[in-house]
């Protein structure tokens, strides 16, 4: 969770009514035309946060205490604190709804930037969560469930439907779940980088060629990191003293090229058996 607290953002705390429980959570947008400009510029997101604090609080018709959401989400991922936990929020449409959902806006409108990224869902995602472990029920809805409008607009109230899931984490953004850090860590070869602070193998049945199991995952990772590590270097020395043997041997450039790549391909795949172990048959 990307968390902006209120006191980053130079407020002071919140003086909308306590309400430490509900039914669950609301979803929003803005409803008006939101710039493009937020999906590249961060600076943009929290400008325009405090820009919708600043016309709650001047709607002297509507007598807002606060900015009327509990928390926004931003399309870099950032859950930005609005009344925060344990306050009603001002955002469902009158008193009674108000009092059954608490309310996370998505920083997006109805014309320029309308669509959700999944950094966003992520991040509303988060507000429900964290909602949750301080007094939210389970429900999920959209503004609209209850209530005339056309809010959270369609991208959000779709993704509401369907039970408002996680995003797919992106193939080059990966976040590993401790399980599969520890399936990382048994699948370690025990090839000698092991540094004094490995944790040591207290396994009898597990000899020098065998796999360890490393429960510290991060470690297992780390070795894996610097087994490639070897391997490039493996292969820049061999190819380097390659190239000594040719120097002035009277050969070609074409031939010095290819024996450089040659020793360099050796080496890559020697240290990488070397690393990985032997095949299971």
């Amino acid at each position: 969770m990307q968390l902006v607290t209120r006191a980053q953002l130079g407020w002071p705390v919140s003086a909308a009514p306590f309400q430490a429980a509900t039914l669950g959570v609301k979803v929003h947008y803005e409803g008006a035309p939101v710039s493009t400009k937020l999906l590249t510029d961060h600076g943009a997101c929290i400008a325009e946060w405090k820009a919708i604090r600043i016309s709650h609080l001047a709607n002297v018709a509507e007598g807002y205490s606060d900015v009327a959401y509990n928390y926004a989400a931003c399309p870099h991922g950032f859950l930005l604190e609005g009344r925060g936990i344990g306050r009603r929020t001002g955002a469902n449409g009158n008193q009674p709804l108000n009092k059954a959902h608490y309310a996370i806006v998505g920083l997006v409108g109805d014309e320029g930037l309308t669509a959700p990224t999944d950094a966003m869902l992520s991040a509303i995602r988060d507000g429900i969560e964290l909602l949750r472990a301080n007094g939210a029920g389970n429900e999920i809805k959209g503004h609209r469930d209850g209530y005339a409008t056309e809010c959270p607009g369609g991208p959000l109230y779709a993704w509401v439907q369907k039970g408002a899931p996680r995003p797919t984490t992106e193939e080059n953004d990966v976040t590993l779940t401790a399980a599969e850090m520890k399936d990382i860590a048994e699948a370690v070869w025990a090839y000698p980088l092991n540094s004094p602070t490995a944790p040591a193998n207290t396994d009898p049945a597990r000899t020098a060629g065998t796999f360890l199991r490393y429960e510290d995952a991060k470690y297992a990772v780390l070795l894996a990191q610097f087994a490639e590590l070897k391997a490039v270097e493996a292969g820049q020395t061999a190819a380097l003293t390659a190239l000594a043997k040719l120097v002035g041997a009277g050969v070609d450039t074409a031939e010095v090229v290819a024996a450089v790549q040659k020793a360099i391909a050796a080496a890559v795949v020697k240290v990488s058996v070397d690393v990985t172990g032997p095949a299971a048959e």
